[in-house]
């Protein structure tokens, strides 16, 4: 693949013209931060979170799934600090008086990007609030976070899923906030997915994971705040070097950031746009003695990807103390009754991983002359594309039976428009991998030409064997050069 980055600004253009994303409610001048989904990006998110959730809850024992409310019982939020501290510092810039928000830590610190300096307009809460039934003032909110629900459902879960120690809870759901400034297309808008885990574990063994084995020879670039604050550059290194050195104080969070650095890589992204950066004291959240985040080399600058942060037991002690019911489990290996502890918690926007795979894959090939989207086949809105040679009805006929058999196990696609070049260009540009063309010899011999998508090579195969072939490419059991 060629190194041909493009802007936020020309990425949104290109999802566009291809009718992957586009302003909500458009023909009425859209809103700001609202986003809809066209049939193939559809089909990318799916499969962004399908392979989320296999590798992160049905390939694991220890991590189960829930889909809690978007609205809930408005005292959750209450429990958890987001009615009351919930906020953004609300800025104006007193040179451009383009709107911002801030952090509270940054108030004096940073200017607009214009360079002017920010006046500070006061704090406004994020959450969206709306009413419950046809009487007003039963007031509830928009949930701005999936992670709640997870601690409120907490002990029903462990309980009915008998779960022991240390495991996991995750959820993908849509969450919403009031952002001042939505901005940088996918990037910051106000209504978006997260795929989140709670990760909860013995207080007492909440530095040791006895998982860690498996990333200890996974490199990764870090930043560590002692780096930061010596305006050092990140560091490539070995995550059992970064524990060594107590670059990473706790083997929980070292482990969750090379497993999620691991999943990226793994569907096809490239692990040198990629580091972990420590959050300063001053970041903090008040229930969090560290947290890192995963972060990508957007167009627009290193920007937070997946947070991860050591949560403690602050959450199910705030639900304890605000419902009065006892949260704590029993824990077989110390024979008494504790409150967990959330050594991780790996949050993830949908939106966000889309724009790193997107990113990742674009392409503008010249020897081509189109744009290639080089996905991942599992992530690949379409994964063949079937075409006639020529619009003659035998052939088309044979095409539309191969499509009705495959069908029944990938998303394909069948295109008689165009010429064949033109056809390849447009399946190229949507991330097809694979394309198979009928023509007169598949009458006869029951064979047809498959083309991958990277390399533009082709091959004869049988009618017969398409759909292993398709299947052992799309989970790279088979590489397209071992094709016979």
């Amino acid at each position: 693949m060629t190194d041909n980055k493009i802007s936020i600004e020309d990425m949104a253009t290109f999802c566009k013209k291809k009718g992957l994303v586009f302003q909500s409610g458009e023909i009425y001048g859209g809103l700001s931060g609202f986003f809809d989904f066209g049939p193939e990006c559809v089909e990318i998110k799916n499969n962004i979170k399908k392979e989320w959730w296999k590798f992160h809850v049905q390939q694991r024992e220890d991590i189960v799934g829930i889909d809690g409310s978007i609205i809930t019982n408005p005292k959750v939020w209450e429990a958890s600090g987001h009615v009351a501290n919930f906020n953004d510092v609300y800025v104006k810039c007193k040179k451009c008086k383009k709107p911002n928000k801030i952090d509270k830590s940054e108030i004096g610190k940073v200017k607009c990007e214009c360079g002017g300096e920010y006046e500070v307009l006061g704090d406004i809460n994020l959450m969206f609030k709306t009413n419950v039934g046809p009487v007003e003032g039963n007031a509830a909110y928009l949930r701005p976070e999936t992670a709640q629900l997870i601690f409120a459902n907490f002990k029903l879960v462990a309980e009915s899923s008998r779960l022991k120690l240390p495991f996991g809870i995750a959820q993908i759901g849509k969450a919403f906030r009031n952002e001042i400034s939505p901005r940088d297309f996918l990037f910051r808008s106000r209504e978006f997915e997260q795929m989140e885990i709670e990760y909860f574990v013995n207080p007492d063994d909440s530095k040791k994971c006895p998982f860690i084995k498996d990333v200890l020879k996974h490199e990764i670039n870090i930043l560590s705040e002692d780096m930061q604050k010596k305006n050092q550059k990140p560091k490539k290194m070995k995550i059992e070097q970064a524990l060594k050195n107590k670059v990473i104080n706790t083997e929980w969070l070292a482990y969750w950031l090379a497993l999620e650095h691991k999943w990226f890589i793994s569907l096809g992204a490239n692990p040198d746009n990629f580091r972990i950066r420590q959050h300063m004291k001053d970041e903090l959240a008040h229930y969090s003695s560290d947290c890192w985040d995963l972060e990508y080399n957007f167009p627009f600058g290193w920007k937070e990807l997946q947070g991860m942060a050591d949560r403690s037991d602050f959450d199910l002690k705030q639900h304890i103390n605000h419902s009065k019911k006892d949260l704590s489990i029993f824990d077989q290996e110390t024979n008494k009754k504790i409150v967990p502890y959330v050594a991780a918690e790996p949050s993830l926007g949908v939106e966000r991983a889309l724009l790193v795979f997107m990113f990742d894959s674009y392409n503008d090939d010249k020897k081509r002359g189109n744009i290639v989207l080089n996905l991942d086949p599992k992530l690949s809105p379409i994964k063949a594309g079937i075409f006639p040679l020529m619009n003659k009805p035998e052939i088309e006929n044979l095409a539309k039976e191969i499509k009705n058999n495959l069908k029944r196990y990938f998303n394909v696609k069948y295109d008689r428009s165009g010429s064949i070049g033109r056809r390849y260009a447009r399946a190229d540009e949507i991330g097809t991998p694979f394309c198979i063309t009928v023509d007169f010899d598949s009458l006869k011999d029951k064979t047809v030409t498959i083309r991958d998508r990277d390399t533009t090579k082709q091959v004869r195969v049988k009618i017969s064997e398409l759909r292993d072939i398709i299947e052992s490419l799309i989970l790279k059991e088979t590489s397209f050069s071992q094709i016979k």
